[in-house]
């Protein structure tokens, strides 16, 4: 699945980041993700993979089309998944 210009700026806006961050993370030309963002011209295949492995790895998850549209959201924490690590079990008493 491709991402979508407003699925990149979506995702960006989720995890804080600026243009100038993005571009960094993923090695593509800030330029390039502005174009893309704008809507201006659509980046080669492996550019908008490179975009969106950068923003999946700060927790963005693409949402495909399902009828409602695309989207994005974030991944959860393990904190808000419920997972406790073992110096919070040693400090509550659990198994």
């Amino acid at each position: 699945m491709g991402i979508s210009s407003p699925q990149c700026r979506a995702g960006r806006a989720l995890i804080g980041w600026s243009q100038d961050q993005l571009a960094t993370a993923s090695k593509v030309a800030k330029a390039t993700i502005a174009n893309f963002e704008a809507g201006r011209r659509a980046p080669y295949d492996r550019t908008l993979l490179d975009i969106q492995s950068a923003l999946e790895s700060a927790g963005v998850i693409f949402i495909a089309e399902n009828g409602d549209g695309p989207g994005v959201r974030l991944k959860k924490s393990p904190d808000e998944a419920g997972i406790i690590d073992n110096s919070e079990r040693a400090c509550t008493g659990l198994p």
